[in-house]
């Protein structure tokens, strides 16, 4: 185990670099940060050659990455063009997004597999053929649909909860905004389980633990469950960094002042330092994800072993 965690840690170092080349390439070459400083104004020569010195845009663009990485492994994402450090945005949006995540990824599990192992049960019966409907129409509506409804609803029409979030953002604030931001992923979650234990309930080892006298209970959660959890664990552990990089809408909505927040100002005032700085640690997010999620795979099923 211990070597297979050190040559996937070395595994993940190239992958980093490349993302990160990636997306540093695309911010610096697709957009002008100056002309975004400026504003609707042009900037005189004079004024953007200094802003360009003082920003390091007037370096070629691998000298600036190169500049930018060796900063990162010092803990200096760099300055934002109002002056404030990238890390300090970091420290007010992510631990929002994160609680928002949170409350996302509980939903997912208790809902969604609960409805999977219910459904899968019960394959072909009026429960599961109304939860299949059901997701069906939650994958089919857009998350800033099923947002405005909800806000709509429960925070407008019938007052049960405030429309807006505060600064705070605590959990009890973000159990709607999480529920939309899990809506689609929830449906995906329920649907993946429930294929995962119909076709599992016809397997060998199942019929042997019926057979072998165990109780139902024991042989759904000791058995049947388990070994029916790979592919789901799989997806939540990939989705992980998709709630959190791609809350934009769902912050938006409920005016979250999170990473999707912080994405969307970056992106809209052309900030190269802000986006590639959140983005390279949404990066590091997916890599650890998917690193935990393959060390999942051990705990659920007995006979998988990594040498």
């Amino acid at each position: 185990m211990g070597r297979y965690v050190v040559r996937r840690l070395l595994q993940m170092i190239p992958v980093f670099i490349g993302a990160t080349l990636l997306i540093f390439l695309m911010v610096n070459v697709m957009g002008d940060p100056i002309a975004g400083l400026c504003g609707d104004r042009q900037c005189d020569p004079a004024t953007a050659a200094q802003l360009k010195k003082e920003f390091g845009l007037d370096k070629p663009v691998v000298q600036q990455y190169l500049t930018y990485m060796g900063n990162v492994f010092t803990g200096d994402f760099g300055t934002a063009f109002n002056g404030q450090p990238v890390t300090e945005l970091m420290a007010s949006a992510f631990p929002v997004t994160i609680r928002l995540t949170i409350v996302a990824i509980v939903f997912e599990i208790v809902i969604g597999i609960t409805l999977g192992v219910v459904t899968g049960l019960r394959r072909g019966r009026p429960v599961d053929t109304s939860v299949l409907l059901v997701t069906l129409v939650v994958i089919s509506v857009p998350t800033f649909v099923t947002g405005l409804l909800l806000q709509l609803l429960l925070g407008v029409e019938w007052g049960w909860i405030k429309p807006s979030v505060s600064t705070e953002a605590t959990f009890g604030e973000l159990i709607v905004p999480g529920l939309v931001l899990a809506s689609v992923s929830l449906a995906y979650v329920t649907r993946l389980t429930r294929t995962s234990i119909a076709e599992n309930k016809r397997s060998d080892y199942v019929r042997t633990a019926v057979a072998k006298g165990l109780p139902r209970r024991r042989v759904i959660t000791r058995h049947l469950l388990r070994n029916s959890l790979i592919p789901v664990v799989t997806f939540i552990g990939t989705d992980i960094g998709a709630l959190m990089g791609g809350a934009i809408v769902t912050e938006r909505i409920f005016n979250i002042h999170g990473v999707g927040y912080q994405l969307y100002q970056g992106i809209l005032r052309q900030n190269t330092q802000t986006v590639v700085g959140f983005v390279t640690v949404l990066v590091l997010v997916f890599l650890v994800a998917n690193l935990l999620v393959d060390l999942l795979y051990a705990v659920l099923d007995p006979r998988i072993r990594y040498a």
